[in-house]
């Protein structure tokens, strides 16, 4: 793991952020992704290299084929090769579906879906490459469950899209040496559903919990690991 390079999508702040952070400790470097926030990313970026790795800031609009593809061009130019693909890139709009725009459900489901298929898309030839690679999507701990959910529907519709691209990419890439997980948080803190009373394991799920998970999965020790949906939800709604 210590040659390896991580990209990690929208990780200027939160869930992607400490995944950043917990990646560079395990690798020799991470690109930090940002949209907007170039401050937060370029303090990312100084955080990693206090650790001695290399840390590079790209900006891109992942909703957008040709700036997700450029995004990995860029990163490969500048570091060598994308040996592992974080797809955390994607907001969560809570709002009844019924009062969601077009323009709002066009722009939940390219950013939480789209967005992670037009990069992996771009970084799997050099993955397959070099015969190695681990792609981590960020889920949601319901998405297996089909379950109605009236305040988040895009959300939910997008996050369940993924885990069968998740499956999807797994059955076709293993052969490869390409392993391709989902990581489903459930209520974080800070998150806009604060009901810890609900979570079995009785207090809201923590980033530290989020990247431990993704750590895992990149790890050697989850060699034969593919196409699961990890569930990090201290139990919620199972």
């Amino acid at each position: 793991m210590k040659d390896k390079i991580a990209l990690v999508t929208g990780s200027s702040r939160g869930i992607g952020r400490d995944i950043a952070l917990k990646l560079a400790d395990v690798t020799s470097g991470v690109a930090v992704h940002y949209k907007n926030n170039r401050n937060a990313a370029e303090k990312v970026v100084k955080k990693i290299r206090e650790k001695g790795k290399l840390a590079v800031s790209f900006h891109a609009d992942l909703t957008k084929e040709r700036e997700a593809s450029a995004l990995v061009r860029n990163v490969e130019e500048k570091f060598g090769r994308i040996d592992i693909l974080v797809n955390n890139f994607g907001p969560i709009l809570a709002k009844s579906w019924e009062k969601v725009t077009s323009s709002e459900w066009d722009y939940i489901l390219r950013s939480n879906l789209m967005s992670a298929l037009y990069c992996l898309k771009a970084s799997l030839p050099g993955m397959r490459k070099r015969k190695w690679g681990r792609i981590i999507n960020l889920g949601y701990s319901r998405a297996e469950q089909l379950v109605a959910f009236s305040t988040i529907t895009p959300y939910a519709i997008a996050k369940t899209g993924l885990l069968i691209l998740t499956r999807s990419v797994a059955a076709s890439e293993g052969s490869a040496g390409i392993t391709v997980n989902m990581v489903s948080p459930g209520l974080m803190e800070g998150g806009i559903l604060p009901e810890s009373k609900s979570v079995p394991k009785g207090r809201l799920g923590k980033l530290e919990d989020i990247s431990s998970a993704v750590l895992f999965l990149v790890s050697d020790e989850a060699d034969f690991i593919s196409g699961t949906n990890l569930i990090v939800a201290g139990g919620w709604k199972i």
